[in-house]
């Protein structure tokens, strides 16, 4: 994308696609909390990120952290490469922000422990060129729903235009669902893993079923829980692609085992229109949902059919959505899908089946899981596990490209050449 020629687009899509409400602080509990977040991503094209950290190439370095390819908390909230992901942080009342240490099952594959250790202080980002919103305007087209036809009253659609210091928009735009944001956000009184002392990823067949305890200053010597599989790594999304961009594209996959529900995300940008397109029955849902939920979340937005249930397998973007509207080809796409998992929660001391018993618990430890994956929309990267930053210019050769493989791929170099 060109960020000379639409310098308000790409501002409106960080504004409407990734800004979500601030992470909240953590809610009254017991003196100690532990957090772990546990994500499996499926990049299509891209190599398992556990077989490929030997051999790391240029591309992989930026994708896992700029130049030095260091690694750091939090690593499951939005992965990139394919692999498995899981974020630790812990607060510890007792002896805030003192290093600790995590016993981990063998099956993990990273050693009898982890280090956890503070954040590493933030050197701010620097400020730079002109304040104010950016002049120029851009077009939102929404769909919502799968099935081979655009339906009744789609597209909604929204103009925006910023000019003179003004801003005016007009149309029917979408209100947004989100995820309610229970991440953490750490300040000093946290210890986390990753961190900059430990710079491997979990393994392929990476495991954290079993015994975990966490030792340090402070912390209850009690602070010992076993990890069943509801709270292991879910499944990779196997997913499938078949259709024409233009004509109409199915999108296929196997049951995710644990998966409580599904939801896909589609975005492409034409000129200065940005078409966006979700699996939901129903408007109002977007990039936002694309996130951890709990158990009752799940169950009221596949209520509301916002969520796929857990028996869909397949999902059709219809015809012409992403196609371009003066010259009817396919317009580059990008898809996310998310496969929601179960929650865990471990109290200590057990909570009592007597409401009328005192209870004041020790620590609990809270574990999220989920199962993602991208694609871009209507192009087979499965060839495409080796490439590197020769490859993802080099040219190839028309002969052997589908129709619609070129543009996708220049939209995959121009990303790759700005991570």
């Amino acid at each position: 994308m060109n960020t000379t020629r639409h310098p308000l687009s790409l501002s409106l899509v960080a504004t409407l696609l990734v800004a979500l409400p601030a992470s909240s602080a953590p809610s009254a509990g017991p003196e100690t909390q532990v957090w772990i977040d546990v994500a499996t991503h499926n990049q299509a094209g891209m190599p398992d990120m556990g077989q490929m950290m030997g051999g790391m190439g240029g591309i992989a370095a930026k994708m896992m952290g700029g130049a030095q390819g260091t690694i750091g908390y939090p690593d499951a909230r939005h992965p990139v490469f394919t692999g498995k992901f899981f974020d630790i942080a812990m607060r510890n009342s007792l002896a805030p922000g003192k290093d600790a240490e995590q016993q981990v099952p063998a099956g993990l594959g990273l050693g009898a422990s982890l280090p956890l250790l503070p954040p590493v202080a933030s050197r701010g980002r620097e400020t730079g060129g002109t304040s104010g919103v950016p002049e120029g305007e851009i077009h939102l087209k929404y769909y919502w729903g799968c099935g081979s036809e655009v339906r009744a009253g789609q597209p909604r659609e929204v103009h925006m235009r910023a000019k003179d210091g003004k801003f005016e928009m007009s149309g029917d735009p979408m209100q947004g669902r989100y995820a309610p944001d229970r991440g953490i956000d750490p300040d000093p009184s946290y210890v986390l893993w990753p961190n900059p002392k430990t710079q491997n990823r979990a393994p392929a067949n990476a495991s954290l079923v079993g015994q975990h305890r966490i030792t340090g200053p402070g912390v209850p010597e009690s602070l010992t829980f076993e990890l069943q599989q509801a709270a292991d790594f879910m499944p990779k999304i196997a997913l499938t692609q078949s259709g024409q961009l233009a004509s109409g594209l199915t999108l296929g996959w196997q049951p995710v085992d644990r998966a409580k529900a599904y939801f896909l995300h589609g975005l492409s940008m034409q000129d200065k229109t940005i078409v966006i397109w979700s699996s939901a029955e129903v408007p109002d849902a977007g990039q936002g949902v694309v996130d951890f939920l709990t158990g009752g979340q799940v169950d009221r937005w596949l209520k509301e059919k916002v969520l796929l249930p857990p028996s869909t397998t397949s999902c059709a973007i219809p015809k012409g959505i992403f196609a371009d509207a003066s010259t009817g080809q396919a317009s580059p796409g990008i898809l996310s899908m998310i496969a929601y998992g179960p929650e865990t929660h471990i109290t200590w001391p057990p909570k009592p089946a007597d409401p009328k018993q005192p209870w004041d618990p020790e620590w609990n430890v809270r574990v999220r899981t989920k199962s993602t994956a991208g694609a871009l929309l209507g192009m087979d990267l499965s060839g495409m596990e080796g490439m590197d930053a020769g490859d993802a210019a080099s040219p190839q050769d028309p002969g052997q490209k589908k129709p619609e493989e070129g543009a996708t791929k220049k939209l995959l170099k121009g990303l790759l050449r700005n991570l």
